[in-house]
C-alpha cells in the first residue's frame, strides 16, 4: 500500500512539481491545500500518513498547522518544508510539533521517508 500524503503550500507551482515527483517515487498525494486552515480541514477528512506543511502560509504559520495536526491526530507524520534552511528557524523547528523538516530544494521521496521515520 502506498503512503498517503497531503501537501500544504501556498505556491501552486511548487505543489504541482512536488506532486509529480512524489507520486513518481511511490507516494499517493491525496490532497493539496493552499493555506493552513484548508490544510487542517483537509487532513481531518483524509487522515494522510504524511502531511508536508510549508512554514510560511498566508493565514497561519506551518508551526501552527503542525500543532493543530498533532492535537487532532489527523496526520500520522508531519514534516515542515521551507525555501529556507532549518537553521534559519533556530530552535523553533526543533521544538515544533513536526516530526521533521526538509528544505524545499532537498525534497525527495527518500527525504520524506527519512523525516517521517
Amino acid at each position: 500500500m502506498r503512503t498517503t500524503l497531503l501537501l500544504v503550500d501556498d505556491h501552486a507551482g511548487f505543489r504541482a512539481r512536488a506532486r509529480v515527483m512524489l507520486e513518481a517515487e511511490g507516494f499517493d498525494v491525496v490532497g493539496e491545500a493552499a493555506d493552513g486552515r484548508s490544510g487542517l480541514a483537509m487532513a481531518e477528512r483524509l487522515h494522510p500518513d504524511v502531511a508536508l506543511v510549508d512554514v510560511q502560509l498566508p493565514d497561519i504559520s506551518g508551526f501552527e498547522v503542525a500543532a493543530g495536526l498533532r492535537t487532532s491526530d489527523s496526520a500520522r507524520r508531519i514534516i515542515l518544508i521551507s525555501g529556507r534552511d532549518e537553521a534559519e528557524y533556530g530552535e523553533r523547528a526543533a521544538r515544533s510539533s513536526a516530526d521533521g523538516f526538509i528544505a524545499k530544494a532537498d525534497l525527495s521521496g527518500d527525504m520524506v521517508r527519512a523525516a517521517s521515520g
